[in-house]
């Protein structure tokens, strides 16, 4: 497949992921089960929308990950995360046009990933958890890793039932949002942390100020998981008996 088509591919797909399940949290009052399952079957969609021409990435993490275990080359790597990233702040901005349209004013959080007591507050939402930024960090990383396996795992061409790739990750997208939305309100993806911080405008707290983690922390998350795959799985040599 061209580069051109994987690039493509990973903007649009992207740009859906953002769209929808940002999208769900910020107009669609649908709650934490709601919006887990709203990026859950956006990755399913994709995945069997794109999968074929990029491999459905839609996460700068996700290929960082792919990158570490051996899958892909550091140039493709690279025009992925362009792709990425792109795709997620059109989402941000469309997002923003549409609750500009609205009338609402602000845009406070903005679906965005935060921490702390000043992060809880912003929400409005006493179900958020005041975590620290060290308890951030882990959460993001930890659930990353376990997201990051399991994409090696069901995308591995030795693995019998690869037809049902699409539908394991989305489900395990969707668990890992029940779990960190009280939490982090749940990155596990730089792009799509990036692409709505960018239109953040909250008085007293900032998104683009903890940014960082969002970015930094998955990318370990899946560059741990890259390496530890290919450690248990013996890749590219034979395993001693």
């Amino acid at each position: 497949m061209k580069t051109c088509n994987k690039f493509f591919a990973e903007l649009f797909g992207t740009f859906v992921l953002v769209f929808g399940g940002c999208g769900t949290a910020l107009f669609g009052h649908a709650g934490f089960v709601g919006v887990s399952i709203a990026f859950g079957l956006t990755v399913v969609a994709m995945a069997y929308g794109i999968g074929h021409i990029s491999g459905a990435h839609l996460n700068p993490a996700v290929s960082f990950g792919v990158w570490a275990n051996g899958r892909m080359t550091l140039k493709e790597m690279l025009i992925y995360w362009v792709a990425q990233f792109v795709g997620a702040i059109i989402a941000g901005a469309i997002l923003l046009c549409i609750w500009k349209a609205t009338g609402v004013g602000a845009t406070g959080v903005f679906a965005s990933n935060g921490f702390g007591a000043e992060f809880q507050a912003a929400t409005g939402n006493a179900d958020y958890q005041a975590i620290s930024c060290g308890g951030a960090f882990l959460v993001e990383a930890l659930l990353t890793f376990v997201f990051l396996m399991v994409i090696l795992g069901v995308t591995d061409s030795r693995h019998e039932n690869g037809k049902f790739a699409g539908l394991a990750i989305g489900l395990t997208l969707t668990l890992i949002h029940l779990v960190s939305i009280p939490l982090t309100n749940t990155s596990v993806n730089p792009a799509r942390s990036l692409g709505v911080a960018l239109f953040s405008d909250c008085a007293s707290w900032s998104a683009m100020g903890q940014v960082w983690l969002f970015i930094v922390a998955p990318l370990v998350g899946a560059a741990l998981a890259g390496l530890a795959y290919k450690a248990i799985t013996c890749e590219g040599k034979k395993c001693e008996k």
